[in-house]
């Protein structure tokens, strides 16, 4: 055991759609340890491609349950064969990949609580689960079950104001009424029903671990308001389905202490604490370290906005989550399908496939590209959902061409003016930073825009493990919240972002018309789109 003047260990566990992470930190905030399980080279039992199962036309998407469970496994055990001192961590939490669900077979709750430490929990588990694929963020096969909701709920801004989002096929409710549907039979000897989070976080239990608000916000199920089932949804999907999914706790609850199947097999102290679990998106917020009034833009092969929005306003488009560090408070996301593949097309075509080319036509161009805007959409958009390419000159007349120059400033700010433009649809309005992260976030030019068309500084950012670090800093965070201690006292002392761009003094003046001009050329786009 650690001797008792040993610093504290706060874990992170991260089940994501590829792989299970951990990170462990310290009191200092510091990173002690990192391991890590992809499942299709480390379990190719399992036959996975990226960590999912493919079926018939593509639309119905699942994982194995099984396989998150001996990924834990193998992840715990790598962590015992490099002499982990498990006995020194004070508190465990962790995330999942939003919208999966798990469905726990009748008595599934007896063996959880009667785990033998001499056997894995995959051997243990092996019975435990009424559908053995589980159905993940990629599924989309329930269209009609998104219409069904939206229906019952009175129409789709209706269920946009009750739960945060529109119904959305991935999402766990819509999930539910069609597994109910079509395989009755599962679904009469099914006795919980988890989240990927909250069936993480009950292996750690050893009994069913409730489902957080924040991870909960993304089942078109939760009253994000009242941060209690809403019953008009509930009985739209499934007959007392309150009782098969628990009633929903904050995402700062310390759910219990560790299973004594941990204690025993890997030395963790009886006196750890089980952080309740939450989604990645709203781990990796906590992971950012995001405050009120930020705004995060992630620059990846799909571009994702978070923001920390001052006022509450569900939309059609984006989703509006409870906040995972602070009670009271919200979380809005907007993804962008055509992000960085985007950009790359534009700088072989126009700039010789040279990012410094790319970046001296961003440098030589002036700030509003003398009224050209353009909208790039290459492939169908999810926020707004267009087609197509659509260029337009000073006098808002469409032409089929730019100049290389002009097509790359046009991109770049049409892209951040999207971006802009609907994260004050969900609430944005504060001007305090700009978190960038993600590929781009190392091109200065790129950021610059940023910065210029948001009208704030742009900060970076490394979180190749925010979900993890969320997890692990929430765990601290969970332990004393109760107390009335800020998620940011206890994450002051983490790195901070770094400052890499300001606003051109002139950029107040350039970009208000601009975005305005933006606002109306996609609506005309959206309104030519074929129905």
């Amino acid at each position: 055991m650690a001797d008792l003047e040993d610093p504290p260990v706060f874990l992170g566990f991260d089940f994501s759609s590829q792989q299970v992470k951990v990170a462990a930190i310290d009191g200092r905030l510091d990173v002690l340890h990192q391991s890590i399980v992809h499942f299709d080279s480390e379990l190719p039992e399992f036959r996975t491609q990226g960590g999912v199962h493919l079926h018939g036309d593509g639309l119905r998407v699942t994982s194995p349950v099984l396989m998150w469970v001996k990924a834990l496994d193998l992840l715990l055990d790598k962590m015992k064969t490099s002499e982990f001192d498990f006995s020194r961590v004070r508190a465990l939490s962790g995330s999942g990949q939003q919208h999966g669900s798990v469905y726990w077979r009748r008595r599934a709750s007896e063996t959880l609580s009667q785990l033998d430490p001499d056997q894995s929990l995959h051997q243990l588990l092996q019975d435990s689960f009424s559908v053995s694929d589980s159905p993940v963020w990629m599924d989309s096969s329930s269209s009609q079950q998104c219409q069904d909701l939206e229906a019952a709920a009175g129409g789709a801004q209706r269920l946009a104001d009750i739960t945060g989002s529109r119904a959305y096929e991935r999402f766990t409710g819509n999930q539910i009424a069609k597994l109910r549907q079509t395989r009755p039979e599962d679904f009469q000897d099914t006795e919980r029903i988890s989240l990927v989070s909250s069936f993480a976080a009950s292996l750690f239990l050893g009994d069913y671990a409730a489902i957080d608000y924040s991870d909960g916000s993304g089942m078109n199920l939760l009253d994000i308001s009242s941060r209690t089932w809403s019953e008009i949804c509930l009985d739209a999907v499934a007959p007392h389905l309150g009782r098969l999914l628990g009633a929903p706790l904050p995402s700062t609850s310390v759910l219990g202490p560790v299973s004594s199947y941990f204690v025993r097999r890997y030395g963790f102290s009886a006196g750890c604490s089980v952080v309740a679990f939450t989604g990645d998106n709203p781990a990796s917020l906590a992971g950012m370290r995001l405050q009120p009034g930020d705004v995060s833009v992630s620059l990846g092969t799909s571009d994702t906005v978070f923001l920390w929005p001052q006022q509450l306003r569900p939309a059609l488009e984006g989703h509006i989550f409870c906040n995972p560090v602070e009670r009271e408070e919200y979380m809005a996301l907007l993804c962008f399908k055509n992000g960085s593949l985007t950009r790359e097309r534009i700088r072989n075509q126009c700039a010789g496939g040279s990012w410094e080319v790319f970046s001296a036509a961003l440098r030589d161009t002036p700030l509003g590209n003398n009224g050209n805007i353009g909208l790039y959409f290459d492939t169908m958009e999810i926020t707004p959902a267009a087609v197509g390419l659509h260029r337009f000159d000073s006098d808002d007349t469409e032409v089929s061409s730019f100049s290389a120059r002009v097509e790359v400033r046009a991109l770049v700010e049409g892209q951040f003016m999207s971006r802009r433009v609907h994260a004050e649809r969900l609430g944005y309005s504060m001007r305090t930073r700009v978190l960038a992260t993600g590929g781009a976030s190392s091109n200065k030019e790129i950021l610059q825009v940023l910065s210029d068309v948001f009208n704030a500084p742009v900060f970076t950012i490394d979180v190749s493990s925010s979900a993890c670090l969320g997890s692990a800093y929430r765990a601290a965070h969970g332990l004393v919240s109760e107390s009335g201690v800020s998620f940011f006292d206890v994450v002051k002392n983490a790195p901070e972002p770094q400052l890499v761009a300001t606003p051109h003094p002139a950029a107040q003046e350039v970009y208000p018309p601009m975005l305005r001009r933006y606002t109306r050329l996609e609506e005309r786009v959206l309104q030519q789109r074929p129905t």
